[in-house]
């Protein structure tokens, strides 16, 4: 029961932090003060140490000597990087997909969508990343490649920072609704090569609108 509940206090600060940071509530490169965030969320500091212990793995958060944990930036360089495996990892697993996926699984892919596209009005960057990464779930889930799924899941949450930034700009969210609509028909008419393309051209667009702004938020 006390580990539960050690638990739940942890998963609980993770979710704080890891929001705040993808909604700017903390500056790249702000020091977090580990008895503001007790004082905050009402927990003990070993909490808090655990979960900021998780965020550093996941390279949300980093230490620096004499300052302690502070949010982490995400590079160009390092951005390049993501969008480029991203790239090569989701449009082969959207060809996949495409080529093995039941009529039921691709369903399922539709019914995200449509989900997608309801919620997004809402303006709820939280709820717009939980079903924008609901739809890339089926995709991974139903590509044949688990080592794919699980690769992009280790950058998942460097990779929800960069959506979230593309997300923010004006236009991007409407164009990139236009783009998964795109994919999917591609899906549904069972054209591998074209379907896998349009992925690879979804993220190339995300990648060229976040690095537009980066710059600006890593200096």
């Amino acid at each position: 029961m006390v580990v539960g509940t050690t638990k739940a206090l942890r998963d609980c600060v993770e979710t704080y932090l890891r929001q705040a940071n993808l909604n700017g509530q903390y500056r790249h490169g702000e020091r977090l003060v580990e008895r503001e965030v007790c004082e905050l969320l009402k927990v003990s500091r070993p909490s808090v140490r655990e979960a900021l212990r998780k965020l550093e793995a996941e390279k949300l958060i980093t230490t620096v000597p004499h300052r302690g944990p502070v949010v982490a930036s995400i590079s160009t360089t390092e951005a390049k990087e993501i969008y480029e495996l991203r790239g090569v990892l989701e449009a082969h697993a959207t060809a996949q997909f495409t080529k093995i996926a039941s009529d039921a699984e691709i369903e399922e892919l539709h019914a995200a969508i449509l989900k997608l596209r309801a919620e997004a009005q809402l303006k709820d960057q939280r709820v717009l990343l939980e079903n924008v990464k609901a739809v890339y779930d089926v995709i991974l889930k139903g590509c044949g490649n688990a080592l794919i799924r699980e690769t992009l899941l280790s950058l998942l949450s460097r990779i929800s920072v960069l959506r979230a930034t593309s997300l923010s700009q004006p236009n991007r969210l409407s164009a990139s609704l236009a783009e998964i609509d795109r994919m999917y028909e591609l899906i549904r008419a069972r054209q591998r090569e074209a379907a896998g393309q349009a992925a690879l051209e979804h993220i190339l667009k995300a990648q060229e609108v976040a690095l537009a702004v980066l710059p600006q938020e890593t200096n």
